[in-house]
């Protein structure tokens, strides 16, 4: 059971369109689309990063969008629980959460296709550049940042795929904790706050501490990656069963058009990202089963 969490102020709703649209099908009932996404970024990148596209959709489909960024994983998919969004962008994880609250209710609906063709991430561990940590080992008796309870790559896979070795991170480690998203993770290594930490990595070019690196927060070289999981299925952006099926049809055309129409905003989306695949639940069957062994192991510890 998820407890209800509020949402950060959402992005202002764009100027609705000069010309009157024509009041059938779906528009009949939306005077705008809400979209969620995670607090994986800090709240005002993330905002800034999709007003492209809020006004995309708005020109394609005739409505405003807000863009709302989650105080936490959770608080996204309680607003999608209590109909606050149609839309929403979440972790595979969180993906797994969202089923056990909603149930089918519920709906994959696209993820992110690589440049190479991959539709799938990594969970990483990293180390300040200059520490002597070079393995796993090194880190025995050491502390160690998760993001939040409910991100695959920066806690589920990670906890899973250490057990799976023979370390129990709870005891592996002199201290775990959350940092609250993938930034403060980085950050709080950096800080020497954690001496490790799990974060998200695509490839050489993309990844939470690419991403950092681009917007100045860091600097480059910083971290060194010592473990890397396996293939993790791309962050599914999902619907809820209530919402119209000619609405989930067009709001699926407009994304997958986006690479060609409006190439520009996807660049902002994802500096990785060619195009949208569709989502099927099937893709994050293995997702599900290591949070709920994650959460399986939890509550033993508790009993």
């Amino acid at each position: 059971m998820i407890r209800r969490r509020t949402l950060l102020a959402a992005a202002p709703l764009l100027a609705a369109p000069a010309l009157a649209r024509a009041q059938s099908g779906w528009r009949a009932n939306y005077r705008d689309l809400r979209y969620g996404i995670i607090s994986s970024e800090n709240e005002r990148d993330a905002i800034a990063r999709l007003q492209g596209l809020a006004a995309y959709t708005e020109r394609k489909l005739g409505v405003p969008m807000r863009i709302t960024r989650g105080t936490d994983y959770a608080a996204v998919v309680e607003a999608l629980r209590a109909n606050q969004l149609e839309f929403a962008h979440l972790g595979p994880a969180a993906y797994a959460l969202a089923r056990r609250a909603m149930g089918e209710r519920v709906l994959p609906l696209l993820r992110h296709r690589s440049r190479d063709g991959a539709e799938g991430y990594y969970s990483v561990i990293f180390v300040k550049a200059d520490s002597p940590y070079q393995t796993l080992a090194d880190l025995r008796g050491r502390s160690f940042a998760f993001a939040d309870p409910n991100s695959t790559s920066g806690f589920a896979a990670p906890s899973y795929f250490l057990r799976k070795a023979g370390i129990e991170p709870s005891t592996y480690f002199s201290r775990t904790g959350f940092s609250g998203n993938h930034e403060q993770s980085v950050i709080a290594v950096l800080n020497g706050t954690y001496d490790s930490g799990a974060t998200f990595w695509s490839n050489e070019t993309a990844g939470n501490i690419q991403r950092m690196t681009e917007k100045g927060m860091i600097q480059p070289g910083t971290t060194r990656i010592i473990w890397r999981s396996p293939l993790i299925p791309n962050s599914p952006t999902v619907t809820r069963a209530e919402v119209p099926e000619d609405l989930r049809r067009d709001f699926v055309a407009m994304m997958k058009a986006m690479p060609v129409e409006a190439p520009e905003v996807l660049r902002q989306l994802s500096t990785s990202t060619v195009a949208f695949a569709d989502a099927r639940h099937e893709d994050y069957l293995d997702v599900i089963a290591i949070t709920e062994d994650n959460q399986s192991r939890r509550r033993e510890r508790r009993s």
